[in-house]
């Protein structure tokens, strides 16, 4: 019954699969507060995001340890995109992400935290989705 509630709710707890061998709580690449749309019912909630080897995590609580257990997970490797979204959504500083059967919407709290976390999560695409040297990884910051 509780996995049925979580499933209803958009809280599916991921698989350990998904984030195993990942010290996800040291030294993350990116992290922060973003609003997330629910996946089931379209509600939005207040998560923390931690953007760590090629996975961006969210949990409850900002305090991550080696005991906190991910509310989800996202292999950035299987993501084609990061773009702005506030006129696909209608809401300010939102961006989204989307793979080959899925697209997420987040809201950022200001314009920079938006394109920070579009850089960041950008750059992570690139350096996970196939095998990439030093000299061909893009830098997002340098293009503005």
């Amino acid at each position: 019954m509780a996995s049925l509630w979580r499933a209803v709710m958009g809280e599916s707890p991921p698989n350990p699969d998904d984030y195993d061998n990942i010290d996800y709580w040291s030294n993350p690449e990116r992290t922060g507060w973003l609003t997330k749309q629910g996946q089931y019912i379209k509600t939005w909630r207040r998560r923390w995001f931690v953007l760590k080897q090629g996975k961006l995590f969210w949990f409850k609580e900002p305090i991550v340890t080696r005991g906190s257990k991910p509310r989800g997970v996202v292999p950035v490797a299987t993501c084609l995109t990061v773009k702005g979204a506030e006129d696909v959504i209608n809401k300010q500083f939102a961006f989204e992400l989307s793979t080959r059967s899925d697209t997420m919407f987040f809201i950022a709290d200001s314009e920079k935290e938006k394109e920070d976390w579009i850089n960041s999560i950008g750059r992570s695409i690139v350096q996970h989705s196939r095998s990439v040297t030093v000299n061909e990884i893009v830098d997002y910051d340098s293009n503005r």
